[in-house]
């Protein structure tokens, strides 16, 4: 039989198998768009909604200071105030403990005070709307200071966003790719589960024994999965354009070479794990262990920089931190083949991809040589 021959027989074997395995599908297709779909219902179109909070006012002793105060906040269209006017500060106190409002501003209690009061839930006080609130009041403040010296603000702030794709982002573009990102490699992570099965039933040693080649059986599993990887994308990125109003701005040659490149990789990581794992339930044990360690470290569903300083040199070191960055550039950013940073995030997963391919092979050798003695 001819190696073509060969090829399309063990492709055939390779899809069946796959095709039977029940948690290939899951890891690999439904647990990917089961959590895309989670999170982009819960975070979808949150950056384009603004700030808006509800305080309460307290202002026991008006005076020409918490007037003037209680105007500006008034004019402030993202801060609604409960009630429409000032309550006293039990009440107020009692409506954050009950977290119905977000805070409460207590006002000055007379022309010489130089400070108001900011009551919050001690739940939320280190929430993003505290500190949004925090930020607001001392920019009144500091508004304040100008007007009681007669000084007039000589330098503001102007915010822009600047992005190397072709129109506005969003958290969907961005967790769009993640997902990808993550199921691709989860397909990998989780795909090679067959071949402890394979080598504990003593099939692989029996395949070797036969005229079948050994390498073309590699290629045609390889196929196969990229083929499975081929798929993921399909379907994630139908569902998050089509479903979530996700924008991609593709550039396909740059998208091909990272698609490749990645899904090997981590194929290469799943064969290393395979490697070393007696049974299936092990394998799914480190494979899981694995992945969900790179889901949340890796930039899939929050930027890398978000996290703490001490957390960050990990998630440089995991290889689908750059997976999905390459993934980004490719489908988001529309970066070129030329891009330094793109072939950077290539290197680091050759590198991934070539240790756990011969690590993983020469456990396997090593395996046979013991057996064989």
């Amino acid at each position: 039989m001819n190696n073509f021959k060969q090829f399309k027989k063990m492709f055939a074997a390779q899809l069946k198998l796959t095709l039977r395995e029940k948690q290939a599908w899951f890891w690999g297709i439904f647990f990917p768009v089961i959590l895309m779909v989670i999170f982009m219902v819960i975070f979808s179109g949150s950056s384009d909604t603004e700030f808006e909070s509800e305080i309460a006012i307290v202002a026991d002793n008006p005076n020409p200071i918490s007037e003037m105060l209680l105007t500006q906040i008034n004019q402030l269209p993202i801060l609604n105030v409960k009630t429409g006017e000032p309550v006293s500060r039990d009440k107020a106190e009692q409506w954050v403990k009950d977290q119905e409002v977000d805070a409460a501003i207590v006002m000055p209690e007379s022309a010489e005070d130089t400070s108001f009061v900011l009551v919050v839930n001690k739940e939320d006080e280190k929430g993003v709307t505290t500190q949004a609130l925090s930020a607001i009041l001392d920019k009144i403040v500091q508004q304040a200071n100008l007007s009681a010296v007669g000084a007039a603000p000589t330098f503001d702030i102007q915010f822009e966003s600047v992005t190397s794709g072709s129109n506005e982002l969003n958290y969907t573009d961005f967790l769009l790719t993640g997902m990808i990102a993550l199921s691709i490699a989860q397909g990998g992570l989780f795909g090679m589960v067959d071949l402890v099965e394979m080598r504990r039933k003593g099939l692989i040693k029996r395949l070797r024994m036969t005229p079948a080649n050994m390498g073309i059986f590699g290629l045609s599993d390889m196929v196969m999965r990229l083929l499975f990887s081929i798929i993921q994308i399909l379907l994630l990125s139908l569902i998050g354009v089509f479903i979530f109003g996700a924008n991609l701005y593709i550039n396909f040659f740059s998208l091909l070479i990272v698609f490749l490149i990645g899904a090997l990789s981590f194929n290469a990581v799943g064969y290393l794990i395979s490697s070393f794992s007696q049974t299936q339930n092990a394998y799914m044990g480190v494979a899981n262990i694995v992945s969900f360690l790179m889901m949340f470290l890796s930039g899939v569903f929050f930027p890398v920089e978000t996290m703490p300083d001490w957390l960050q040199p990990i998630s440089n070191l995991l290889p689908l931190t750059y997976f999905a960055e390459g993934l980004r550039d490719s489908m988001v950013y529309e970066t070129g083949l030329f891009s330094s940073t793109l072939w950077f995030g290539i290197g680091v997963l050759v590198i991934w991809g070539a240790i756990s391919f011969l690590l993983g092979s020469w456990l396997y050798k090593r395996k046979s040589i013991v057996a064989a003695r």
